[in-house]
């Protein structure tokens, strides 16, 4: 029986997923796929300066799967841009890192039967940019009903680390306004479903989630900014 992968820590979520040459045809053009625990390697390593010993703790991972994760990341990372290829980093067996990403959540552990739905919320109503909210309005839905809510801060987070603070609360689902291209990316490899394009009060949000009215959208965009692959919103820290 094959022995089962341990999770590598990461700090959070990137901001970006996707890197393609100006001059490249987008419609022949080679995909080199970087796992996210190979991505937290090369950042950790070549980004922040950390050696090898390090980064392993960090990771929790022994020093020889750095080893081993690093020289892989550097190979694709060099592939793609001598070669001209797009870069795409998804997927790898990771996990949030609570103590040191410094995201705090205040919420109490939810039960099994219970679903955590997150709004972005701005007195009372669905905020309109997922990657500018200031706050959260989470909900506990059990047997069909709202149990529990509470408004939980973002610290001015980038997207990454927003989607982080939703992974670390359990979060399932999320109603937001617009959102962009990298925000999308980082929540499905936080494995939040997305309902996208909401406005109008949070409550009758979930409410309508609840009724199964509230339709999954993935792809509602700021409608007054212009939108290319990697969608710029006009924040200085991410793809919103």
């Amino acid at each position: 029986m094959p022995r089962t992968t341990k999770c590598r820590k990461i700090c959070s979520f990137p901001d970006y997923y996707s890197f393609v040459p100006e001059e490249a045809d987008a419609d022949k053009i080679e995909t080199v796929m970087l796992s996210l625990d190979e991505f937290e390697t090369i950042r950790l390593l070549d980004h922040e300066g950390l050696n090898q010993e390090e980064c392993a703790a960090r990771m929790g991972v022994a020093r020889t799967t750095v080893t081993a994760m690093y020289e892989c990341a550097r190979k694709k990372l060099v592939g793609a841009v001598v070669e001209g290829k797009r870069l795409r980093i998804a997927g790898g067996n990771i996990e949030i890192d609570r103590e040191r990403n410094g995201l705090s959540v205040n919420l109490e552990i939810k039960g099994d039967k219970t679903m955590r739905v997150a709004v972005t919320y701005d007195n009372g109503n669905v905020f309109e940019h997922f990657g500018r909210t200031e706050q959260f309005k989470v909900y506990d839905i059990e047997d069909g009903k709202i149990v529990n809510s509470q408004i939980i801060g973002t610290n001015g987070e980038s997207c990454g680390a927003l989607a982080g603070i939703l992974n670390i609360a359990g979060v399932d689902a999320l109603i937001c306004g617009g959102i962009g291209g990298g925000a999308v990316y980082a929540l499905q490899e936080a494995g939040i479903s997305l309902y996208a394009g909401a406005s109008g009060n949070t409550d009758n949000a979930v409410e309508a989630l609840i009724a199964g009215t509230l339709e999954a959208n993935g792809e509602a965009n700021c409608s007054h900014h212009e939108h290319g692959e990697g969608h710029s919103c006009g924040h200085g820290n991410c793809n919103e």
